[in-house]
């Protein structure tokens, strides 16, 4: 096969899919991987071919993650039409220079759907949350819980209203460079022009979410695709000999969220961490937080690879995204999620319903004694073994050896159910 993948967003939306790539290759495909040029480091260093997507749709949501208001955020927004027209432009440009068979795109990467359509390819949705309706559970990015039944199922409709905001630049695109006919502002983008579904890969764990049974066959859940760089990752000496000092300490990280106040969340976090007396790694990221003065129990880094630094804590805190989350549950650590947006609360929903973390705190109700008590939650002997025990099992699984064999699948299917008209 010839698969091109197509991802942008933040390292957690780029990061699973060279895993992919890495899996599709292991097995003799001829694999490309479109994303911003930001991240075509990371992809050449795991030796994956790496096909140009402009780094203004990195930039921008950077610059929208980093604003202090969200007046800031509002007007930055506005700037996305024309980098997402753009970078479908980009996708298009590494579809007809691979000429795949096969397209395995994030739901972000907008082009590659119509792509597929253009070329007569087989297509497969990839994502590490689910985005196929079911009455289990709602929409990852609705705050509730409690809907149940039919109104969960309601809620996937909201999926397609957001898509809804980019019809103009998909069908401008369609028309324009494509030579497609434009598709209803309200079109399914879960279905193909002709009604069928598109296959849909959920790279997280079953251990964590188990695949619902009104889903159907198209939708499966792969399991996690971990991408290892701690192999070659030489720590700090000075983070080395802080973990040597003690007992394992606590790992808090906010990522790429809330720049906005990075310095009284830090203050808030090590009031936290003195209230329960633990020792803490704290992760700075873009921005999440930012200290001066740290107590000789902290110690603050910019960032280390998860799969090296998780192991060695004793629990990890943080927003939630849903890399991190499975790459602590993988550890087998106890997680204390504080989410902030998007599908953070939903996964720090299903830690809870796990038994390996203690209730959210959201970031809006965070204070330095509510977060000391989720640790103390999360550091009890229960929360501890239920973690560990969910660790083994994510740990067993090979998410992307799983995909590859379902992206081969649908390849073969496809070619047979065109070969027959």
């Amino acid at each position: 096969m010839r698969v091109l993948i197509s991802t942008y967003g933040t390292r957690g939306d780029v990061q699973p899919f060279v895993a992919l790539a890495k899996a599709l290759r292991a097995r003799g495909h001829v694999v490309a991987l479109c994303t911003p040029t930001g991240f075509r480091g990371m992809v050449e260093r795991h030796g994956i071919p790496y096909a140009h997507m402009d780094n203004a749709v990195l930039e921008l949501t950077e610059a929208v993650l980093r604003a202090p208001t969200r007046a800031e955020q509002r007007r930055l927004f506005k700037g996305f039409g024309a980098i997402v027209r753009a970078s479908m432009e980009d996708e298009w440009r590494a579809a007809r220079e691979l000429e795949p068979d096969v397209l395995v795109y994030h739901s972000k990467a907008l082009g590659s759907h119509h792509i597929a359509e253009k070329l007569r390819a087989a297509e497969l949705l990839a994502m590490p949350l689910p985005l196929t309706p079911t009455r289990e559970f709602p929409a990852p990015i609705v705050p509730s819980f409690r809907l149940g039944g039919w109104l969960n199922a309601l809620t996937y409709r909201v999926l397609a209203l957001a898509n809804a905001v980019w019809a103009g630049a998909t069908n401008d695109f369609r028309v324009k460079t494509l030579g497609l006919a434009p598709r209803s502002r309200f079109a399914d983008p879960m279905k193909t022009v002709e009604g069928s579904a598109v296959p849909a890969l959920y790279a997280y764990s079953e251990h964590l979410l188990p695949r619902p049974p009104d889903w159907p066959l198209e939708a499966q859940v792969t399991g996690c695709w971990f991408l290892d760089e701690g192999d070659p990752w030489t720590p700090p000496p000075a983070l080395r000999a802080f973990l040597e000092a003690g007992p394992p300490p606590l790992y808090v990280g906010f990522g790429s969220m809330g720049a906005a106040h990075a310095e009284s969340r830090a203050a808030t976090v090590l009031k936290a961490v003195a209230l329960t007396g633990e020792r803490a790694v704290l992760a700075s990221g873009w921005g999440g937080m930012k200290a001066r003065d740290l107590p000789p129990h902290v110690f603050m880094l910019e960032s280390a690879p998860h799969d090296w630094l998780f192991p060695r804590m004793s629990a990890v805190v943080h927003h939630g995204g849903a890399g991190s989350t499975m790459a602590g549950l993988r550890a087998g650590k106890p997680t204390v999620i504080c989410p902030f947006l998007g599908d953070q609360p939903f996964w720090g929903h299903m830690v809870l319903r796990a038994g390996a973390g203690p209730q959210p705190v959201p970031q809006k109700s965070l204070t330095a004694e509510r977060l000391a008590d989720a640790i103390r939650t999360a550091l009890s002997p229960t929360m501890r073994a239920h973690a560990t025990a969910l660790g083994e099992r994510i740990r067993a699984e090979n998410g992307p050896a799983r995909a590859v064999a379902l992206i081969e699948q649908e390849h073969l299917r496809w070619n047979r159910r065109h070969a027959a008209n």
